[in-house]
């Protein structure tokens, strides 16, 4: 029997770009490669640059082991991303049909998208029309969030490299805080991101060891946030130090649903799924404590500094989102579709972790939050579980490839005039 010869993959990026998203590019690269496929074409700006007919052969552009090794040490995404919200499949059939019929064009047999939960909702749906029009195409997920927010698995890839940079910049905030005096004291207010899950402002407790005591109070979106109770903390820590550093989660809220980036001057924007833009909860508490308190205040916004750091990603999260690259394009080869990659943790000393595929429908549109009892009972810290969780994600290094002292990156030569 003639075994039926092999046609082409193609891979999209998708969602919020990370440090480490490329290295899951990587992985499915070189996979498709040794498994004898053709080609591997990348989409530029995910499934919406799909639709506008813009893509490229990696081969084009992935040479040498060097590219290889440069692109698992570049951040942000190599291919470009997007936030676009495939309609329902009986909403507009003929974006789907558009879709199959760029796909068949190029002869693919494996469609692979790295993103998070908005990502898996594309997956969802070209897996179930692919079903309904009987294609054979296969659609595989692979996980990419820095929120760490995606169901069913332990945790994503992105995430311990974003860890690793909050707890290292918020010691260097604390450290900055503590060497300068002020007569009325301070109070600065560290704002990072996370709307609805506190996975990546938990990651501040990180900073606390035996040469920092760490943020004196870290406030996560899973709890409802009282203002008036804040300000009451932070009267209370001042009279204890003269310098004080605070996590917030960009996504706190009060009771009523009200997120506190709307109370000062928040933006009107809102992305394609629906969501508003979060930016200046810090400085709007800022506000109320130079009100309320008088003292001094510091609002720092991480914003997108802490997912791009490649300079200071962890190798664990580099080496595992390598994995999870190659694990999706292994499963789409041997017939997985409507799929996911999910990581298992089998322990935590010494840290040991696999990977497997579970359904999509189970993870598509579901959001995975920081446990209760993994919040201290006054809501105002992480617990030993949470450091517990986190600690063997940032473990080693990934050393940039340095040219004239800043470190070198992958790039698609000519990359605007492809757009």
């Amino acid at each position: 029997m003639t075994k039926q010869k092999k046609r082409n993959v193609i891979v999209g990026q998708s969602g919020g770009p990370t440090a480490a998203i490329n290295s899951s590019l990587a992985g499915v690269f070189r996979t498709a490669k040794d498994r004898g496929y053709s080609k591997v074409y990348g989409m530029l700006h995910g499934v919406q640059g799909l639709l506008e007919g813009r893509y490229i052969d990696l081969s084009d552009h992935i040479r040498t082991g060097l590219d290889a090794e440069l692109l698992k040490r570049t951040p942000s995404a190599y291919l470009g991303s997007c936030r676009y919200k495939l309609p329902g499949i009986n909403e507009d059939r003929d974006v789907y049909d558009k879709i199959f019929k760029i796909l068949d064009d190029l002869e693919i047999d494996c469609f692979i998208y790295i993103g998070g939960n908005d990502s898996m909702d594309t997956i969802k749906k070209l897996s179930d029309y692919a079903i309904v029009i009987g294609s054979e195409i296969r659609f595989v997920g692979c996980p990419k969030t820095i929120d760490n927010d995606l169901a069913l698995t332990d945790h994503t890839p992105g995430y311990g490299s974003a860890a690793k940079y909050i707890g290292t910049s918020v010691k260097e905030i604390i450290r900055d805080g503590w060497s300068l005096e002020t007569s009325n004291g301070q109070i600065i207010i560290v704002e990072i991101m996370g709307r609805n899950a506190g996975w990546l402002t938990g990651a501040a407790a990180l900073s606390k060891g035996e040469d920092c005591d760490g943020p004196d109070a870290i406030y996560l979106p899973e709890l409802d946030f009282d203002v008036k109770a804040f300000v009451k903390k932070c009267k209370e820590l001042l009279k204890k130090k003269s310098s004080v550093v605070i996590a917030v989660s960009e996504g706190i809220h009060t009771k009523d649903g009200t997120y506190i980036s709307e109370m000062g001057n928040a933006t009107d924007y809102v992305d394609a799924f629906g969501h508003k833009q979060l930016t200046g909860t810090a400085r709007y508490l800022c506000e109320v404590l130079s009100n309320e308190i008088g003292c001094k205040t510091r609002a720092i916004e991480l914003s997108t500094l802490q997912r791009a750091a490649s300079h200071c990603s962890s190798r664990v999260d580099i080496l595992e989102a390598y994995e999870v690259g190659g694990a999706a394009m292994k499963a789409a080869d041997e017939g997985d579709s409507g799929k996911m990659v999910v990581i298992e943790r089998l322990s935590d000393d010494p840290y040991q972790a696999g990977t497997e595929v579970k359904d999509v429908h189970k993870i598509a549109n579901d959001e995975r939050l920081v446990p209760r009892e993994w919040i201290t009972k006054d809501g105002t810290y992480v617990t030993s579980e949470f450091i517990t969780y986190v600690r063997p994600l940032i473990q080693g290094d990934v050393a940039p490839v340095m040219v004239d002292g800043i470190p070198r990156h992958l790039y698609v030569p000519g990359y605007q005039e492809l757009l």
